[in-house]
């Protein structure tokens, strides 16, 4: 069943796609591919506004986003999915580069009480463009968060923070992060953490990258990082059953649809991408367009089907892992069309393309790898579940 668009939802497409056009416009994406920190001289597009104020309640932002006669803070799944997908058809590296709350917001958002959110969600949308990074994979153990090494121990009044994180957006240039850890054994020793890089012990290094290079992933070290207790997300409120492992589980399973956005957004410029550059095709090259075009809607609109349910409190493992899996097949498969019907040579001399080519390989590993997705698919289709809403 098709999602039917409000108007709020319409105007609020309008409004992100004019800022991804001004990023598709000026080409910002490719100069952000050679050099991601060239990020910090277009801190002033609107683009950046959106990513800065994206699922910060509206209590701690001083300029909201607005459009038309409606205000948003896109923590409503669905129009955070909307909003991600249209900046990623304007470029997916540029959106990833920017400043904002990301999945660690989400996180807080979750576990977080008054005090930690207040502190966390008026620094990042304060007037000084804050990053921020989400610290769950470990180089042995990938993002299995019932198997994390790193540690939190009992020091004084407080605690000690220790280990590695890898493949983390942002890491190396961001000033506040959530890291999830293990302060005793077993799934409900597991806490998120909010860590300001500033700490002593804490340090951040970017891990060189084919495609995605505007979102900076970096590899984490803990050596001795110094944790208060009010760092702990939701120490003081929440029982253990309700803390670090569900936060985890909580901002992947809210934060995999926006992916499938970014992926579906990507896939869609480079299917417009082919089309401008081939406006005469017809016959089976057309046909093999159009195809792909059919495919990238159904699986939008699917997306925006999860997105809803996830809004109105029914969230489906299986039918989220559903569409991010064929959202980045479909990335993917959109790219290596583009470079049939162009000719192999476009990659070559086609910059936007290789880029964009690069780019869609990352879907595939980002936020739980297809493999991970492919088996919540199976385990619904196993329960009889995965085909009912």
């Amino acid at each position: 069943m098709a999602v039917a668009e409000s108007d709020r939802t319409t105007v609020l497409r309008g409004h992100v796609a004019e800022a991804a056009a001004e990023l598709r416009a000026r080409g910002l994406g490719l100069e952000l591919d050679q050099d991601p920190t060239a990020i910090d001289r277009w801190l002033d597009l609107r683009a950046v506004e959106l990513m800065r104020s994206c699922t910060i309640p509206l209590e701690y932002v001083d300029e909201p986003i607005v459009a038309g006669p409606y205000t948003y803070d896109m923590t409503s799944c669905l129009e955070h999915v909307v909003t991600i997908e249209e900046l990623s058809y304007g470029d997916t590296g540029f959106m990833l580069a920017c400043p904002g709350p990301l999945m660690s917001g989400v996180t807080v958002g979750a576990l977080g009480d008054t005090s930690q959110r207040k502190g966390y969600y008026e620094r990042v949308a304060g007037r000084e463009p804050t990053w921020t990074f989400f610290g769950l994979t470990e180089p042995r153990k990938g993002s299995a968060a019932t198997e994390l090494e790193a540690t939190l121990v009992p020091e004084g009044d407080g605690y000690r923070l220790s280990g590695t994180k890898r493949y983390v957006g942002n890491a190396a240039f961001a000033q506040l992060g959530v890291v999830f850890c293990r302060r005793a054994p077993g799934p409900l020793g597991i806490e998120a953490v909010l860590v300001d890089t500033d700490e002593p012990g804490f340090n951040a290094e970017p891990i060189p990258t084919v495609g995605l290079r505007g979102a900076r992933i970096s590899h984490i070290t803990l050596d001795d990082v110094r944790v208060e207790p009010e760092q702990i997300l939701g120490f003081k409120t929440l029982k253990s059953t309700r803390r670090g492992l569900v936060g985890a589980i909580r901002t992947l399973q809210r934060f995999r649809p926006v992916l499938t956005g970014t992926a579906l957004g990507l896939a869609r410029a480079v299917l417009d991408h082919v089309q401008e550059q081939r406006p005469g095709i017809t016959g089976t090259d057309r046909l093999r367009l159009e195809e792909l075009r059919d495919r990238v809607a159904a699986v939008r609109q699917r997306n925006y089907q999860v997105a809803s349910a996830i809004d109105a409190g029914r969230v489906r493992a299986d039918h989220i892992a559903g569409v991010k899996t064929r959202a980045a097949e479909l990335a993917e498969g959109c790219t290596l069309l583009a470079a049939d019907l162009l000719g192999p040579g476009s990659l070559v001399t086609d910059p936007w393309l290789n880029k964009a080519y690069r780019d869609a390989r990352a879907f595939e590993f980002m936020e739980g790898t297809g493999h991970i997705q492919r088996l919540a698919v199976f385990q619904g289709v196993y329960k009889g579940t995965f085909l009912k809403d």
